[in-house]
């Protein structure tokens, strides 16, 4: 996972986790994840087979917060992406999760992304991530509801 998500998010905002804040974050009631290989296929992670992705979330009673989710960028723009939010969002409904959050910078492009999913706005932090440039960036919340077919 450290692989993929070093590769994914881009240093200048500061966004990609060391291995002690996902060892962490891993040994918290309720997190669950999620790896998917090139292919699509999702399942436990295995050395014989090259983490594309994945997704780390954290439950709370019915609600589920997106923690992180990342796929590296020679797997980018094949589905993987859709694939792993499919997935959450039906292990979630599993789960008895009704609504999935998440936390975004404003000018992530991944917006449209999220917005497919039914994902919409409910929340605005004003300069909340400081960027390794030393920029201040808003903070989005967004929230969609569970047990919708995607």
């Amino acid at each position: 996972m450290m692989d993929v998500m070093l590769a994914a998010f881009d240093p200048i905002y500061g966004e990609a986790w060391n291995e002690q804040q996902l060892l962490s974050a891993l040994m918290i009631p309720g997190t669950r994840y999620a790896i998917i290989d090139a292919s699509g296929v999702i399942g436990p992670p295995t050395a014989a087979v090259e983490t594309a992705g994945f997704y780390l979330t954290r439950q709370i009673c019915d609600e589920e917060e997106l923690l992180l989710i990342a796929v590296a960028p020679e797997y980018r723009r094949i589905g993987l992406a859709s694939r792993l939010l499919r997935h959450l969002f039906s292990a979630a409904t599993d789960r008895g999760t009704t609504r999935l959050f998440l936390e975004m910078r404003d000018d992530n492009p991944a917006r449209h992304f999220y917005d497919s999913f039914g994902f919409h706005q409910v929340g605005l932090r004003k300069a909340y991530y400081r960027g390794a440039d030393g920029n201040l960036r808003n903070a989005l919340t967004l929230s969609a509801s569970v047990g919708k077919t995607m």
